[in-house]
């Protein structure tokens, strides 16, 4: 019961921790997968067609940046056009 109320309040009296405790204890677990009964072309195929969807989200969203950057271009200039023409 101590050691749970020193991890929840932060602060412990040990000096093995220099007399305080972390706010949270930090909990790692490491996944491992085993690949090496899958034949190298389905992790090659697998691979090539992952990278080449990225590549074509990466184009799409680039393409809708820049049409979305050249009417702002547009309006913003037109805007300005019209603002010096009603001054």
């Amino acid at each position: 019961m101590r050691t749970a109320q020193l991890i929840f309040l932060g602060v412990g009296a040990g000096a093995r921790l220099g007399g305080r405790v972390s706010l949270a204890e930090t909990v790692t677990t490491t996944h491992v997968f085993d690949l090496s009964g899958v034949p190298d072309w389905i992790l090659i195929l697998g691979g090539t067609l992952a990278a080449a969807t990225a590549i074509y989200i990466v184009m799409k969203l680039l393409k809708w940046t820049l049409w979305l950057l050249f009417f702002a271009v547009l309006a913003g200039g037109l805007a300005w056009a019209f603002w010096e023409l009603a001054k």
